[in-house]
C-alpha cells in the first residue's frame, strides 16, 4: 500500500517502512506524528484519488531525527563591475519513518 502526502509545500509518495526527509516539523525525536493531508491512496492496480484530499485517510510516522542538509553555495557576480557576493544556505529537515497508512 502506498500514499501520496502533502507536507511543507511538497508532495511525497510514501509506503510503510520508508524513511524520508521532509521540511522541518516542530516535533521531538521519537514522537509519533499524523500526516492527514493525503492526496491519493493506492494498493496494487487500485488507486483512490481525493478531491483534493482523501477523506478519512491518514499516515502515521515516527520522527527519527532533526537536522540540516548540506550547505548550498550561492555566488553572484557582475562582470567588469567588481561585484561579487558569496552566500550559503542550509535547509532544516525532519527525518521520519512511515509506520502505517490507513484509508
Amino acid at each position: 500500500m502506498y500514499a501520496v502526502i502533502k507536507t511543507g509545500g511538497k508532495q511525497y509518495k510514501v509506503a510503510a517502512g520508508e524513511k524520508l526527509k521532509i521540511e522541518q516539523i516542530p516535533a521531538d525525536v521519537g514522537q509519533e506524528i499524523t500526516l492527514d493531508q493525503v492526496l491519493a491512496v493506492g494498493e496494487g492496480d487500485q488507486i483512490q484519488f481525493g478531491r483534493p484530499l482523501v477523506s478519512g485517510a491518514t499516515v502515521k510516522a515516527t520522527v527519527l531525527a532533526q537536522g540540516r542538509h548540506d550547505k548550498v553555495k550561492i555566488f553572484k557576480m557582475r562582470r567588469r563591475k567588481h561585484y561579487q557576493k558569496h552566500q550559503g544556505h542550509r535547509q532544516n529537515f525532519t527525518e521520519v519513518r512511515i509506520d502505517t497508512i490507513s484509508a
